[in-house]
């Protein structure tokens, strides 16, 4: 029998991801499913300053309303050139109802004066039940940012994050190679051996 752990966001790119990473950790019988009546519930406010504050937030506020084991994400791009930026504010960095191309687009108008091209992908999780905060879980996969966007899959800024040890952009990775590598994979294999350790088969 499966057990169930839900995710609190309608990101279908995300939980093709974390549903993919769950077939494939076998040994926990797990199932990733979006939280019952998600397009119901008023979405919390997301004003932490760090991935984590916002994770930890978001788990904590969907956890009232089941009582199995939920978990929320926040992640997004860090640019050195950017100080950082747009950091939390990575899915709403070309305005509040962004599309992943305006963010790309923002993102390569500032960046065209600039040599520097470090950046990295900062993924949190954090794990609920019931009202009750339990853990969270970080991972981060450093790379560059490309000139122009390569590749077709993911979604996000994955087109112009470059990974050298692949020498591709994350656009231009199969699921499966680019979950291996990404801090959405660290992360969520982080909670794995955690749900190993501490959760009763």
């Amino acid at each position: 029998m499966k057990r169930i752990l839900y995710y609190c966001s309608s990101n279908p790119g995300k939980l093709r991801e974390f549903s993919l990473a769950a077939q494939q950790a076998a040994d926990l019988h797990l199932q990733i499913e979006p939280l019952p009546q998600l397009r119901h519930i008023p979405p919390p406010s997301e004003d932490g300053t760090t991935f984590e504050e916002n994770a930890t937030a978001k788990a904590l506020y969907y956890s009232q309303f089941t009582t199995e084991l939920v978990f929320a994400d926040d992640s997004g791009l860090e640019v050195d050139a950017l100080g950082g930026s747009p950091g939390v504010c990575s899915a709403r960095f070309a305005g509040s109802n962004a599309t992943d191309a305006a963010n790309n687009d923002l993102l390569l108008r500032r960046l065209a004066e600039s040599t520097d091209r470090g950046a990295r992908f900062v993924c949190v999780l954090g794990l609920a039940q019931a009202g009750r905060s339990l853990v969270s879980f970080r991972g981060v996969v450093e790379g560059e940012i490309l000139f122009q966007l390569r590749g077709e899959s993911g979604f996000g800024y994955d087109p112009l994050f470059f990974y050298a040890p692949l020498n591709r952009s994350f656009g231009e990775l199969a699921s499966d190679q680019k979950f291996a590598v990404s801090h959405r994979g660290q992360a969520l294999a982080a909670l794995f051996q955690y749900l190993r350790s501490t959760v009763p088969g």
